[in-house]
């Protein structure tokens, strides 16, 4: 598995060099998230999404699925900053992330070859959103049709790495939104409810449990 300095230096250039490019790319083809984010939130989005694309690339190295969840880093941190400002988690970068995840694992399994992984992936991204659906009818207060959908491709990579990821990466995702609740419930203590967007937590759960658990 080649993850030596180098390569892993590239990723994270990659990753500095992409997310603003994304961003500008949202901006033009969704005007209605009201443009470019501020200066400070598009540098803390490209730092953060080129330690990923390092820490990814150190997880997996230069293999078939690698490109996949670099997909996953790089969407994911821009579906968040929406999210946590915007409290939206538009369809078409959801959906973007749903079809180009199953179109770059469905290479990878056909290069290794892996296509027991790739039917499991498809059913776990299957499970989550069913589980998310029936959470979000049942309490449509806590959970967003946004979350709903967003649940399919969290699955989809999930399911690709095994069935304790799903099972950890689900139940993770509410860990982190209920600590997330928390800390912004301290940091607004005059306001009595405060509205907290799940997205994040769900992005946090994939990526950390397909960075620590193998």
């Amino acid at each position: 598995m080649t993850n030596g300095p180098v390569f892993l230096l590239l990723l994270a250039i990659a990753g500095l060099l992409l997310s603003p490019a994304v961003e500008f790319v949202i901006a033009r083809s969704l005007p209605r998230l009201g443009g470019l984010p501020s200066l400070a939130a598009r540098i803390t989005t490209a730092a953060v999404t080129a330690l990923l694309f390092a820490l990814l690339g150190w997880r997996f190295g230069f293999t078939p699925e690698l490109p996949a969840f670099l997909l996953l880093a790089l969407l994911g941190v821009q579906l968040s900053r929406i999210d946590f400002t915007l409290h939206l988690l538009p369809n078409p970068l959801v959906l973007f992330l749903l079809g180009g995840g199953f179109v770059l694992l469905a290479a990878s399994a056909a290069l290794d070859p892996a296509w027991p992984e790739l039917l499991r992936a498809l059913a776990g991204g299957l499970i989550l959103f069913v589980g998310y659906l029936i959470l979000g009818l049942i309490s449509p207060r806590s959970l967003g049709m946004g979350d709903v959908k967003l649940a399919a491709p969290v699955g989809l990579y999930l399911g690709y790495l095994g069935w304790k990821q799903v099972l950890y990466g689900g139940l993770l995702g509410f860990v982190v939104g209920g600590v997330l609740t928390v800390l912004l419930l301290r940091l607004n203590r005059k306001e009595k409810t405060v509205e907290t967007a799940h997205g994040p937590a769900m992005v946090v759960a994939a990526l950390g449990v397909t960075l620590l658990l193998q």
